[in-house]
C-alpha cells in the first residue's frame, strides 16, 4: 500500500499540463460550436426527445457506463447536432470527473472527445485520460426498424501520465477500443410502458477503462459484453440498469465488472439529468467501491 501511495502522489509534469491544455482547447471549441449551432434554427434536432440517450463516461452517446447504438443529440438526417456534458461519480475511495462534447453529423456519424480525471481520495494524487471517439450508424432506427439501430464505434485513449499504470504492470499508456452496439425500443412492452434494450460487444485491453493503462501480465485484448435495459415511466423519464464486463489484465490490481441502477430525466430536447447508484467492485487494490453518479447534458 505504501508503494501505491508513493506512486499515486507524484507531481504533475509539464507534458501532462500540455496535454490537458490541448484537450481543454478542443472542448472549448466544441462548446463554442454548440452555442453557434443553437442560434441557427436549421441545426435544431428533429428526432423524438430521449432518442439520443445521454453521454457515457467515455464521451459517446449511450448510458452512463456504456455506449449505445444511438447517436448523440436529436439530429436527424440532413441535420447537425452538438452535445456537451459534465459528469461526476463518487465511490468509497475515488472521485471521477468527466467533461465531454460530441457532434452528430446527419444522424450517420458521431465524433466525441472526453477528459477523465480520477481523484484518488484514499491513496492521494490523481490519474487522467483523454478519449477521442467516433461512431457510425450502420443501419436501422431505434424506434421503428424491427431490428433496431446498429452502430460501430472506436475510442482512442491516452493517459495523461502513465507512470503509475506502467509501475503496476500495464504494457502501454495508450490504447484503442472498438465496439459494435445495437439498441431497440419496444413499445408498450411492460405494463404499457416502453422498454429500451441495448447491447454492446467491445474489443479492449483497457484496465479500469484505460485509467490503469492497457494490457498486462495476465492478458491483453479480449471481447467484453455490455448491456442495459431501461423502462420509460413517462415519455421523459427512464429508469433502468447497466452492466459492463471488464478484462482482468493486472495481477496486482484485480478488476471487477461494473454495474449500475440509473434514472434519467429529459426536461426537453436540449437538457437532461442522469443519476445512478454504482457498484464498481475492486479498483487498484481497494475493494467494494460503491457510490453515486450525476451527469448533466446539454444538446442542440
Amino acid at each position: 500500500m505504501m508503494l501505491f501511495q508513493s506512486m499515486f502522489s507524484s507531481s504533475s509534469s509539464p507534458f501532462r499540463l500540455s496535454l490537458h491544455g490541448c484537450l481543454g482547447a478542443c472542448l472549448a471549441l466544441c462548446l463554442s460550436v454548440c452555442l453557434a449551432l443553437a442560434a441557427t434554427p436549421s441545426f435544431a434536432g428533429s428526432r423524438i426527445v430521449g432518442t439520443g440517450g445521454v453521454s457515457a463516461i467515455e464521451g459517446a452517446a449511450g448510458g452512463g457506463l456504456s455506449p449505445w447504438a444511438v447517436l448523440t443529440s436529436t439530429a436527424s438526417e440532413q441535420e447537425i447536432g452538438v452535445t456537451a456534458a459534465t459528469t461526476r461519480a463518487w465511490v468509497d475511495d475515488y472521485r471521477l470527473t468527466v467533461t465531454s462534447a460530441s457532434v452528430n453529423i446527419y444522424d450517420r456519424v458521431e465524433v466525441s472527445v472526453a477528459r477523465q480525471t480520477l481523484d484518488l481520495e484514499t491513496l492521494g494524487g490523481e490519474l487522467g485520460q483523454d478519449i477521442y471517439g467516433a461512431k457510425m450508424r450502420l443501419f436501422g432506427d431505434v424506434l421503428y426498424h424491427p431490428w433496431g439501430i446498429w452502430s460501430a464505434g472506436v475510442q482512442h485513449k491516452r493517459l495523461v501520465d502513465g507512470t503509475v499504470p506502467i509501475a503496476l504492470g500495464a504494457d502501454e499508456t495508450r490504447g484503442t477500443d472498438v465496439y459494435l452496439s445495437a439498441s431497440k425500443l419496444l413499445f408498450s412492452a411492460v405494463a404499457g410502458r416502453n422498454v429500451l434494450l441495448n447491447a454492446t460487444l467491445r474489443n479492449t485491453d483497457a484496465n479500469q477503462g484505460g485509467l490503469l493503462g492497457f494490457g498486462g501480465d495476465q492478458g491483453n485484448r479480449s471481447w467484453m459484453a455490455e448491456g442495459s435495459v431501461g423502462v420509460f415511466i413517462t415519455p421523459r423519464w427512464i429508469v433502468g440498469a447497466e452492466y459492463r464486463q471488464k478484462p482482468d489484465n493486472l495481477s496486482v490490481a484485480t478488476e471487477d465488472d461494473w454495474q449500475s441502477l440509473y434514472s434519467a430525466y429529459f426536461f426537453n430536447k436540449h437538457l437532461s439529468l442522469t443519476g445512478a447508484w454504482l457498484d464498481l467492485g475492486d479498483i487498484a487494490g481497494l475493494p467494494s467501491q460503491h457510490g453515486g453518479y450525476l451527469s448533466l447534458q446539454a444538446a442542440f
